[in-house]
């Protein structure tokens, strides 16, 4: 079975950032070493800057991914434009979310490449994401589609 893109609709859009601030926090604590409290702060704060008020900005783009065949929906995908001083503008993935009962179905993969598909019909020739260090499902995934690390953080605790 395969997946389409489509606009997320206005009235899913608060869900939308509920979901995808609290899963955030999480991943930070989980894969990131925060505090709960740390993490917290640094979700609303990021979420505030990137989605005002619970407004999408110009730039920004978020879909539903939807099952073909019935229509279902089985994730989210939110890309944006960035411009970077090396690279000029170009896609970044902020977020892309396979629900968990969807999962190992292909349907991530699959989402990417229509992704790639989105930013190529927007003109812009290079995607960039981060993914936590801990997240080997992702990173193996960004991996298998030809995605190369640019960048290692690390840290201890001492």
């Amino acid at each position: 079975m395969g997946v389409r893109l489509r606009p997320l609709r206005d009235e899913e859009l608060p869900a939308f950032i509920e979901h995808g601030r609290t899963a955030y926090a999480r991943d930070m604590v989980d894969q990131a070493g925060l505090t709960p409290e740390q993490s917290e702060q640094k979700a609303e704060n990021d979420w505030a800057r990137l989605l005002p008020d619970g407004t999408v900005p110009p730039g920004h783009h978020l879909f539903a991914v939807e099952e073909v065949e019935s229509g279902e929906r089985v994730g989210s995908l939110w890309i944006a434009e960035r411009s970077s001083d090396f690279e000029g503008t170009a896609a970044f993935v902020y977020s892309i979310e396979i629900d968990e009962t969807f999962r190992g179905r292909g349907y991530g993969k699959q989402a990417m490449l229509l992704a790639e598909d989105e930013v190529r019909a927007r003109g812009l020739s290079h995607i960039a994401l981060n993914v936590f260090g801990g997240n080997e499902i992702a990173r193996s995934l960004y991996r298998s589609l030809g995605y190369t690390e640019t960048a290692v953080f690390m840290r201890k605790a001492v």
